[in-house]
């Protein structure tokens, strides 16, 4: 059986340090992130979680979460709470996007919501890496929340008039 070299201490502080900084950044610059908060996590499955709030079109805010494992970061958005309505047309057509999106994918999550998910090896991790994943997850939410909203949800779904 073949070992594995496990991240050490310092990979994973080093990890931290540039999701710390790059959130720091984002927060300081008054752009669309305007929350960011980072938990440790105890079961064992990572080590910490962000939980990143931006300011989106379609919908009010887009929250973003960073869960650093062992050796990725996974990202995540919820995107929509189960449909309603048109079930089979809304997944067909989140699988349909999910061909043309980079890094991540539509999914069901649980009590069959969809999420927008991602992960990225953490040795890979850097601004610019980090600057992607952000901006393609509030980029595919409000280019495609609209239309699977509509789909799911048509008789309580109405889209927003662009900001100017």
């Amino acid at each position: 059986m073949p070992l594995v070299d496990l991240p050490d201490d310092e990979e994973m502080a080093a990890a931290v340090a540039r999701i710390d900084a790059w959130a720091a950044r984002e927060l300081a610059a008054g752009g669309f992130l305007v929350a960011a908060e980072r938990q440790e996590v105890t079961d064992r499955t990572a080590s910490y979680r962000w939980y990143l709030r931006f300011i989106g079109e379609e919908k009010d805010f887009i929250t973003v979460w960073f869960t650093l494992r062992q050796r990725t970061l996974h990202h995540e958005a919820q995107f929509m709470p189960a449909p309603e309505e048109n079930v089979a047309e809304v997944y067909q057509y989140l699988l349909r996007c999910n061909s043309d999106l980079y890094g991540m994918s539509f999914c069901l999550g649980p009590e069959d919501a969809v999420y927008l998910v991602g992960k990225v090896p953490a040795s890979q991790l850097d601004d610019d890496e980090l600057d992607r994943i952000a901006g393609s997850s509030l980029l595919y939410v409000d280019d495609h929340f609209p239309t699977a909203m509509t789909l799911g949800y048509p008789a309580l779904y109405r889209r927003r008039p662009r900001r100017s």
